[in-house]
């Protein structure tokens, strides 16, 4: 079986060697397995989200499509193509939004992150938050599930959004697709544990807004040199041991050797190497395997419109799947060509009119009230315990249709039986507790679906 991995780029700036040991390396490395269709796009509409110099943007996209096709990345055995190229992914995105909740996106990590930034400055909790940024997550998840991916290789900060289009996708079959035949298959983060983040010139995560990157191409090998020898190291000088775990020269180092070379660096600060010939190590070492690609590179960004050429290509290829996929999905919801008016049957035709669980409020002579929770067929699952008035009996029902059983037993307090003394209510003779789960889930996913209705 071929496994779809898709990876993306977004294009708001230069890549540096940590882009290319946690990102571009292992994915080009994975693109050559027989048993691999790979997929690398531009995620140039998630650029715009943190990007509004159109100048910036141009040249970046240039520079990373050229850094992917200089590294190794082969567009005869990939698919390498623009977002903004597909516009499949746009519609696919809106069809998404509108059958994804807004609770979902309340909850991303991007955006909450932004919101308690302002509330902690005293700012409006909007403010510079834009659409974009709300709605990224739905964004990605179209990437993924137009082409129905298996695997899409990311970083801890982006697993959330895995998760998210896997919901976004188990919506949309819900909605829409039989039960039998899903229109999307549920995508996979892979997470490369090895060497996903490395370390900068100060020991921080190597990022651009650190300002503490060695630069891949752009600069040249000066431009390396001159990076790596500010790298942060003690005051130790040379024959005085060193301890290789106090710099990131060593991490770094490790990122491009081998295990038997990495031991034998280190065994030789131990032994008292000085930094600055550690520092022309490493130098040696980076463009020994960078130097041979720089030159494909510079040859790359003076002639443009061979890199357009490409990715043109790559969207042709990309289209040609895209295309048909977005046609049964448009079908599927109901943007259907006129001409067969009718002749489709959709999924909610197919299905037959599904009898739910029940929720039966009484008062008993004692005066007081009490509830059930029956099957459809009207076998009692779950008993209540007495409750002083009807609004708390009501309240208590309420708090069981809104929280699945499984998702947080202590706040609906369901015990096995009655002389357990509940707070709530207990299981009647022969009832197991998955099916009050079943019915209860059953419940909240109704009203889901009647509220977005």
């Amino acid at each position: 079986m071929t496994t779809r991995v898709l990876t993306g780029i977004n294009t708001t700036g230069t890549l540096h060697i940590g882009n290319y040991v946690g990102a571009i390396r292992p994915a080009i490395a994975a693109s050559r397995n027989a048993d691999t269709e790979s997929f690398f796009f531009m995620a140039d509409l998630h650029a715009l989200i943190k990007c509004q110099d159109p100048d910036r943007i141009e040249r970046s996209r240039l520079q990373i499509a050229a850094t992917w096709l200089a590294a190794g990345l082969d567009p005869n055995r990939v698919v390498f193509y623009r977002q903004s190229d597909i516009p499949e992914i746009p519609l696919l995105n809106w069809i998404l939004t509108c059958c994804t909740s807004k609770g979902q996106m309340n909850r991303a990590h991007a955006y909450k992150a932004a919101l308690d930034a302002n509330v902690e400055n005293k700012e409006d909790p909007d403010a510079g938050i834009s659409m974009g940024l709300y709605c990224y997550p739905i964004l990605m998840a179209a990437d993924i599930l137009i082409f129905n991916a298996h695997k899409v290789p990311v970083g801890k900060d982006q697993i959330q959004h895995l998760e998210m289009a896997r919901d976004v996708a188990t919506r949309f079959n819900f909605l829409y697709a039989p039960a039998d035949k899903p229109f999307f298959v549920m995508p996979e983060a892979v997470v490369d544990t090895t060497h996903e983040v490395l370390p900068g010139l100060d020991g921080r995560k190597m990022s651009k807004s650190y300002n503490n990157v060695i630069p891949l191409f752009e600069g040249g090998p000066k431009a390396i040199k001159e990076a790596i020898f500010s790298i942060t190291t003690d005051s130790r000088l040379p024959g005085e041991p060193k301890d290789p775990d106090s710099t990131s020269l060593t991490a770094i180092y490790e990122a491009f050797s081998t295990q038997e070379e990495a031991d034998a660096f280190r065994a030789r600060l131990i032994a008292g190497l000085g930094w600055g010939e550690a520092k022309q190590e490493l130098f040696d070492k980076i463009e020994s395997e960078i130097g041979p690609m720089r030159q494909r590179y510079e040859e790359l960004m003076s002639n443009p419109a061979k890199i357009e050429e490409i990715l043109q290509e790559g969207a042709k290829k990309a289209r040609a799947i895209a295309i048909p996929f977005m046609q049964q999905v448009t079908k599927a919801v109901g943007l259907r060509d006129f001409a067969i008016f009718g002749q489709t049957e959709t999924k909610g035709e197919e299905k037959k009119k599904i009898q739910l669980p029940l929720f039966k409020q009484y008062r008993e002579k004692d005066g007081k009230f009490y509830f059930k929770l029956t099957t459809a067929g009207g076998r009692v699952l779950l008993q209540s315990v007495a409750f002083d008035s009807g609004r708390d009996a009501g309240m208590a029902i309420a708090a069981l249709k809104k929280d699945a059983l499984a998702a947080d037993p202590s706040i609906i307090r369901i015990t096995a039986t009655q002389e357990e003394a509940p707070k709530t209510a207990y299981l009647v003779e022969q009832t197991e507790l998955a099916e009050v789960e079943a019915a209860l889930n059953a419940l909240i996913e109704a009203a889901a679906k009647k509220e977005e209705k």
